[in-house]
């Protein structure tokens, strides 16, 4: 079984210092603070900036960060409204390279990160009322609340990530 959340990453994490230990509505805040937050850190961006070390660009680390929120929405959703609670997980990095990240565009990257964080947090306080238990194919049992600090870490992580660059 693959470790997730607090105990791959640390309490705080060991890279960004995000603390696991937030309620779930404190994840909801942070995530529907996420498009406001990116589209002041990146004001001055061109989304090609990139970091050696890192393969992905601004416009590509908000990309990904969409895309997590996207499937993670979806998955709950298919958990609270049709009881559909399996997983099967995706590679961020296959996707990454499928979406060409790098290639895409700041502006309609961030555009689509309102969506996704608005189809989210839609869901997650609905998930979380239902007590939505997702089975992932190598997580295993992923209770909604879970899933919201770890979507609410995987967007301060990578925002984290954004700040390193943009430095």
């Amino acid at each position: 079984m693959e470790t997730w959340g607090a105990a791959r990453y640390g309490d705080p994490c060991r890279e960004c210092g995000f603390g696991f230990g937030l309620t779930p509505d404190q994840a909801v805040a942070a995530v529907r603070a996420v498009p406001v937050t990116f589209a002041e850190r990146l004001a001055a961006a061109t989304g090609q900036e990139q970091l050696a070390g890192l393969s992905w660009n601004t416009a590509a680390y908000t990309s990904h960060v969409t895309d997590n929120l996207r499937v993670w929405a979806g998955a709950l959703a298919g958990g609270f409204l049709a009881d559909d609670l399996g997983l099967p997980g995706y590679d961020p990095d296959q996707l990454a390279l499928a979406r060409r990240y790098n290639e895409l565009s700041l502006a309609g990257a961030l555009w689509s990160l309102r969506w996704a964080v608005d189809a989210w947090v839609q869901i997650v306080p609905a998930a979380l009322a239902g007590q939505v238990v997702l089975e992932h194919a190598t997580r295993g049992r992923q209770r909604a609340e879970d899933i919201a600090r770890n979507n609410a870490h995987d967007a301060h992580h990578h925002l984290w990530d954004i700040d390193r660059i943009l430095r």
